[in-house]
């Protein structure tokens, strides 16, 4: 959290830089863990507002843990900010190859007729990074990966992918169809998710495999925390209905990659013998592509 006389100086020091221009503008951006929201907001109310413009708050994923503690936040943020001053965001929704995704779905008439459960059969997002927690075993491990990257990262992108055309592309009518895919999506069950935590592997040319996750001193001892799930989520609606979104994500993999797989459908009565099927891959990380 930040304290309050780190706030108190950062007024100070904004007024003096504002003192040339008539309107003062304030924007917070607050990449914090959530118990460190509260107090930070509360104290930004109380000593560092403009009062001379409009202010922003900012806040960066995770919001809250859970359910309970998400809305517990939006009550405490409630009171001290009107809902136009406060922003939730996912810093991934800034990758360039996400905020393509509408563009390349809606701009190009070539997807429209193949968009759908006739022609596609699976749709696979990955998300893998070939490092693990790096001393930041104390901040992952009241997460784990699912909380950490699946449940914001990989949904967003599947909402992109899964969402129909909103009628206009302003935020709030995207935001609705994005609602609408989540609540098409059918509970998930055990039978369709796999964990996993990393060892150590001593994997050539990668130093860090010889440290597991519960090798970090920062991690608490005897975590079953995952640092790897695999989930396959089925959207329940009439484009989707029977397709398998599969999402994977993990720690300390081989690789750092982010991408979309949509994977078609067999060519019914095939001449050329077992052709493998088409695919349209949409690489997110590292050096966006799409073929």
């Amino acid at each position: 959290a930040v304290q309050i006389e780190e706030l108190v100086n950062l007024n100070t020091h904004l007024d003096i830089e504002e003192r040339a221009t008539w309107v003062h503008n304030r924007v917070f951006y607050l990449a914090l863990p959530p118990r460190g929201m509260e107090s930070t907001t509360k104290n930004i109310e109380s000593c560092c507002m403009s009062t001379a413009g409009w202010n922003r708050v900012i806040g960066e994923k995770p919001f809250g843990r859970d359910l309970d503690s998400s809305n517990a936040l939006s009550r405490h943020l409630a009171s001290s900010f009107t809902e136009d001053q406060i922003y939730r965001i996912d810093h991934y929704l800034g990758k360039e190859m996400v905020q393509n995704l509408l563009v390349l779905r809606f701009a190009n008439r070539i997807f429209t007729p193949l968009w759908n459960r006739d022609n596609i059969a699976s749709v696979q997002i990955v998300f893998k990074e070939p490092f693990g927690t790096q001393g930041r075993g104390g901040y992952f491990d009241e997460f784990g990966i699912i909380r950490d990257v699946m449940q914001n990262h990989l949904l967003q992108i599947l909402c992109l992918v899964a969402m129909e055309r909103p009628p206009t592309s302003d935020a709030d009518d995207i935001r609705l169809e994005k609602v609408k895919v989540l609540k098409s999506v059918q509970p998930i069950e055990l039978k369709d998710l796999v964990l996993g935590q990393y060892v150590a592997s001593n994997i050539p040319e990668n130093a860090e495999s010889a440290q597991g996750y519960l090798d970090d001193p920062t991690v608490p001892e005897g975590s079953k925390t995952p640092t790897f799930a695999t989930g396959v989520f089925y959207v329940r609606n009439e484009r989707w209905d029977g397709v398998p979104f599969v999402l994977k994500c993990g720690k300390a993999l081989n690789d750092r990659k982010a991408e979309i797989r949509v994977q078609f459908k067999d060519v019914p009565g095939p001449i050329f013998g077992d052709c493998v099927r088409n695919e349209l891959v949409i690489r997110v990380q590292p050096q966006e592509a799409v073929y």
